[in-house]
């Protein structure tokens, strides 16, 4: 995830994998975010497909 933003929210993340009394490695936030890219991506392609311009919940 070199060149793109961060789509993911550091401190929610972590909060959350805490209260599960586990703890985030310092690449765990980088994988999160290339994961969400390729699903937005993936949705974004099916919305297309669809020959719509909004992506919906069902695309996702």
């Amino acid at each position: 995830m070199a060149d793109k933003e961060s789509l993911v929210v550091a401190s929610k993340v972590k909060a959350y994998i805490k209260s599960n009394d586990m703890m985030t490695s310092s690449d765990a936030l980088g994988a999160l975010s290339d994961a969400v890219y390729s699903l937005l991506d993936a949705a974004i392609k099916r919305t297309k497909a669809n020959k719509r311009r909004t992506v919906k919940a069902q695309d996702v």
